[in-house]
């Protein structure tokens, strides 16, 4: 009790609202000072205070109303709080101090309004039919699930959180959902086009329908709901219809009354409205022109209020909040700023296979926003940094991958939660420190629901469910084990990611330094990650790292392709497509002299020799040799060819001279090393005759200069090319491409295909790269022709010399093929 306070009036408080942010003022008062006020709590609702959070369990049969009920009778009955449950606040009349619901006036000396928020309801016809209900409290929920019959057919108007659960609660319980969302993809605030699909795909696996780019038009019925019509003139039928589609402060009892209101009840610092004796809390509270909506800031909103109604100086401080979608099987947490901006830089990892999506937003040298899909372990100490403003600077290299890596790869990845102190703050939402919940683990909560239901650690919102796990592995040893990541291979438990990370970070320039200095458990390495690590040096270390032959597949081993009996296929470069008759009369002696079953056109513009023995592969790399003619490397993860049409120099419509570029870019670009094999096409004019729309690369030729366009795609998937940028010079042209195949080189992992990398990092981040930021794309050119000054060099030439000749013989390795 506060001292003073028993030779005093007992104040009456009146609070308006029982929800989560007036019952955690509640808890803090009776806690902190009890007695110290006659309380009168009103609730439209006819109960108390529940975790909304948790009507989608509710909603989805995976919990009880009773399992969420946060005060019940008996706690307002032992705290002497006269409830007024069912009773809707009519009147406020501020001069006197009392305030009026439907059963009559009540006064008070102090008076708190937490009306919360009211859905939105968008303005179509039909959309007050009986079978058409909100998402926003447990009798909405109860009216969902009455409705919930297997079979039926719902629609969810809104692709947000709160749509996304009841979407998955109503699936859950055996009905036929569609989710409307007006937008290009699920929760855009939160997610980039590439995320949103991951989820999207993840909803649609469970059965649920996803329309977006849906505007609604019209909920169609008579007596009641029937269907809902959208603006492209598709129709869903509809049993029942769900608007979550946002939602809007809760102001009218305030605006009666007269009190500042903007879009919410407008407060101070102190949450105090412009009535000294009112404060508000929650959801209706606008402070700073900030509205919000995540318990976290309503928590400490009531914290606030609390200590200012007992007299105390207290001042509300937003912080930053953190989301975590409430559907059983698809984890996502975002907490922080994603505003576009200058000087802000994206850290994106996606890993298509795994359905795992993670992107940090850094701005100078902190971490200011972090958005995860598929493996949200991380996201509680990712959080914290935001929070904390933690300088990243010194973490940078291996930031995305959490934790566990910020000590060196064989540093203990609970280290940093071991080395919190007892009484760091692990769940914001119910104020749970790591002390808190270590007493609960001693004390034989060994699971995480035991720790919820001790502590309350994780039972909100849920975002600080990674870190609550890792207490109970750093409390409880062996006996409790985190999932971990896909690793490269069995020789190691680090991922791809995780090794090109660490080369670049350790500064390791030979595979037995990685396996060395990384833990590998084989001595030499496997088939599987040997190659990629052979890559992954010699693109970082070029100068230093001597490429291992040994490490490379048969067909990058021998440069030429194997066949299914043992041959080989022999393809010499023709820049840009372009050939000569000399060049032909070459080709067509080998042919003769080698006994070449076949000469082929392929679809790159080059002449194929196939079914060449081992034994002759010198021999007729020496022939072409001294013709002029080199590698055209169809065998390599590198570039293969430059695809052309005549363009201007012949052609009536070309705007450029494409095959003159197409020949500049593949003298330029050829025997460089890349994570796959590279194709580029350059068109002369919109026409695309070199199809250079689904190639890694294209190049259409227009009026004003050059598209450049990445990621597309015509083998065993099919993808168009999206535009990278335009420019209007073949310099800019050369600079640009140079600068995204080392982009390209750098950041994918081995085996990925540009379209796959595009895919992981985004689109965005690579025109922020090479476009955007002139200094970086010039730094990646001059990296990739450093790396040329290396590797541009012909590999027949090397091994026709009369020394190599005899390393040549049969082959009897057919397993090894490369693996495309």
């Amino acid at each position: 009790m506060i001292p003073g306070t028993a030779e005093r009036k007992t104040e009456k408080l009146v609070v308006i609202g029982a929800g989560m942010a007036s019952g955690r003022v509640l808890e803090h008062l009776m806690t902190e000072a009890p007695g110290a006020f006659d309380v009168t709590l009103f609730n439209a609702e006819p109960r108390g205070n529940y975790n909304r959070i948790m009507l989608s369990p509710v909603l989805s049969g995976e919990k009880t109303y009773a399992e969420i009920v946060t005060h019940d009778d008996d706690w307002y009955a032992q705290q002497g709080i006269d409830c007024r449950f069912g009773e809707s606040i009519v009147k406020i009349d501020r001069a006197n101090k009392v305030v009026y619901s439907n059963a009559g006036g009540v006064p008070y000396d102090k008076l708190v309004i937490a009306t919360g928020s009211a859905p939105f309801i968008i303005p179509v016809p039909g959309k007050d039919l009986p079978g058409v209900v909100s998402y926003r409290d447990l009798d909405d929920t109860n009216t969902m699930i009455a409705a919930a019959r297997p079979g039926a057919q719902a629609v969810v108007i809104g692709g947000g959180l709160l749509g996304l659960e009841a979407a998955a609660g109503l699936a859950l319980r055996g009905m036929e959902v569609t989710v409307i969302h007006l937008m290009g993809h699920l929760m855009e605030r939160q997610l980039d086009p590439s995320a949103g699909y991951l989820l999207q795909k993840a909803l649609e696996a469970r059965g649920i329908r996803i329309h977006c780019k849906g505007a609604t038009k019209a909920i169609l019925g008579t007596d009641r709901v029937e269907a809902v019509a959208l603006e492209d003139g598709t129709v869903y039928g509809a049993d029942l219809v769900v608007m979550a589609v946002g939602i809007r402060p809760e102001t009218r009892i305030a605006t009666d009354a007269h009190l500042e209101v903007a879009r919410g009840i407008t407060v101070d610092d102190a949450l105090r409205t412009s009535d000294p004796a009112i404060w508000a809390v929650g959801e209706c509270v606008e402070h700073d022109k900030q509205l919000f909506g995540l318990v976290a800031p309503l928590y400490d909103q009531a914290r606030v209020v609390a200590a200012s109604l007992l007299g105390h100086e207290a001042a509300f401080r937003p912080v930053q909040t953190a989301t975590k979608l409430k559907v059983t099987g698809c984890d996502l947490f975002s907490a922080g700023d994603f505003a576009e901006g200058p000087g802000r830089e994206d850290i994106v990892f996606r890993d298509p296979g795994r359905g795992v999506y993670k992107r940090l937003v850094i701005e100078g040298d902190r971490l200011i926003g972090a958005v995860m899909y598929g493996d949200t372990a991380d996201g509680g100490w990712f959080f914290g940094l935001i929070k904390d403003g933690t300088d990243i600077s010194a973490m940078r290299d291996t930031l995305i991958f959490g934790p566990a890596f910020q000590g060196g790869p064989s540093a203990d990845p609970l280290a940093a939660v071991a080395a919190l102190p007892p009484e760091a703050e692990i769940c914001g939402c119910n104020g749970v420190c790591k002390g808190k919940i270590v007493s609960a683990i001693e004390g034989g909560a060994t699971t995480l629901d035991a720790v919820r239901a001790q502590t309350k650690a994780s039972s909100s919102c849920g975002t600080c469910t990674g870190l609550v796990e890792q207490v109970l592995a750093v409390t409880m040893g062996d006996a409790f084990v985190l999932p971990t990541a896909q690793p490269m291979c069995r020789c190691t438990r680090h991922t791809h990611e995780d090794v090109r990370r660490l080369i670049k970070a350790q500064g390791l320039k030979s595979i037995p330094a990685v396996m060395q200095e990384l833990g590998w458990t084989s001595v030499g390495g496997c088939a599987s990650c040997r190659p990629a690590l052979n890559y992954y040096l010699l693109s970082d270390w070029p100068l230093d790292y001597t490429d291992d032959r040994q490490a490379r597949f048969v067909n990058e081993r021998n440069h030429a392709n194997i066949q299914k009996d043992g041959t080989y296929s022999v393809v010499p470069r023709m820049w840009g497509g372009v050939t000569t008759p000399d060049e032909l009369r070459a080709i067509a002696d080998a042919a003769d002299r080698y006994n070449v079953p076949m000469v082929k056109v392929t679809g790159g513009q080059r002449i194929d020799l196939l079914g060449v023995r081992k034994e002759d592969l010198p021999a007729i790399w020496a022939d072409f040799n001294a013709a002029g003619m080199v590698s055209g490397h169809a065998y390599s993860k590198g570039l293969r060819t430059v695809k052309t049409c005549v363009g201007s120099e012949f052609c009536r419509f070309g705007t450029q001279d494409s095959t003159g570029l197409g020949i500049r870019l593949e003298k330029h670009l050829w025997g460089s090393w890349t994570p796959a094999k590279v194709k580029l096409g350059v068109s002369g004019c919109p026409r695309n005759c070199a199809e250079a729309t689904c190639k890694d690369i294209g190049i259409v030729c227009v009026d004003s200069g050059y598209q450049i366009s990445v990621a597309g795609a015509a083998g065993m998937d099919v993808k168009e090319t999206e535009l990278l940028c335009t420019v209007a010079t073949e310099d800019e042209v050369m600079e640009i491409v140079s600068a995204f195949v080392q982009l390209y080189r750098e950041n994918s992992r081995y085996l990925h295909r540009i379209y796959k990398f595009v895919a992981k990092t985004g689109l965005d981040w690579c025109k922020a790269q090479v476009v955007a930021d002139l200094d970086n794309r010039r730094a990646l050119a001059a990296r990739f022709e450093l790396s040329q000054s290396v590797y541009r060099t012909d590999p027949w030439a090397e091994h026709a010399a009369p020394r190599e000749r005899a390393k040549w013989q049969p082959l009897a390795d057919l397993s090894l093929e490369a693996a495309e």
